[in-house]
């Protein structure tokens, strides 16, 4: 059945979270201004909602996140606007693969890593590692990873990370062309799990 393994850490599947290929979904990736509202529910019942702002153009790219936060244990409301650059990389086959890039300081540390998903833990959306995140796949063990419907993103980054030739002899390399499906294959599960987890709605508000 293979080794169990269990992370104490908080899961990064609970979390509101945003990804890149979700804004592509939804055109927010596409030249110019765009704004719009995302909305959070569970078993039909709103969870949670922001405002998104997206730029792209030569010169600047980035997403802007508003909203507001309400302190449980005294009530208090504080207000949230801030960016989020965006960078991308060329596809082989054409087009442009887009990443958020992650702002924040993590013990006084810059972090600027290049990731397809933010989470909002705590305050902010920002990466798994800045929040110190774990998968709900890392907390499956043996046939329970393969059959949960869960690509795991540590797995992911590790084979980009193990990549070193993206073309060989004129075609795409094996190793490379491996982590392409991969990536593919947890585009398609992170919609899987967000609907079934109450899914994710997206209200697009006209430009001004």
């Amino acid at each position: 059945m293979g080794r169990y393994y269990w992370d104490k850490r908080q899961e990064a599947d609970n979390l509101k979270q945003v990804s890149v290929s979700f804004l592509k979904k939804h055109s927010y990736l596409e030249s110019g201004f765009h704004s719009g509202n995302i909305t959070w529910s569970r078993n039909g019942e709103e969870t949670g909602k922001i405002s998104i702002q997206s730029f792209v153009c030569e010169d600047e790219k980035y997403v802007r996140f508003i909203y507001t936060k309400t302190n449980n244990d005294t009530g208090e409301k504080k207000d949230f606007d801030y960016k989020i650059p965006l960078v991308y990389t060329a596809c082989y086959f054409g087009g442009k693969r887009y990443w958020f890039t992650c702002p924040w300081y993590v013990n006084s540390v810059f972090c600027g890593r290049r990731v397809g998903v933010v989470y909002l833990g705590g305050k902010h959306f920002a990466c798994r590692h800045c929040h110190n995140l774990t998968y709900n796949s890392r907390n499956l063990g043996g046939i329970s990873k393969v059959m949960g419907q869960t690509v795991s993103f540590p797995e992911l980054e590790k084979m980009e990370r193990e990549v070193k030739r993206k073309q060989y002899g004129g075609k795409i390399s094996r190793r490379y062309r491996r982590y392409l499906n991969k990536y593919d294959k947890s585009d398609r599960q992170m919609m899987i799990m967000a609907r079934h987890l109450g899914g994710a709605s997206i209200y697009r508000d006209a430009v001004r």
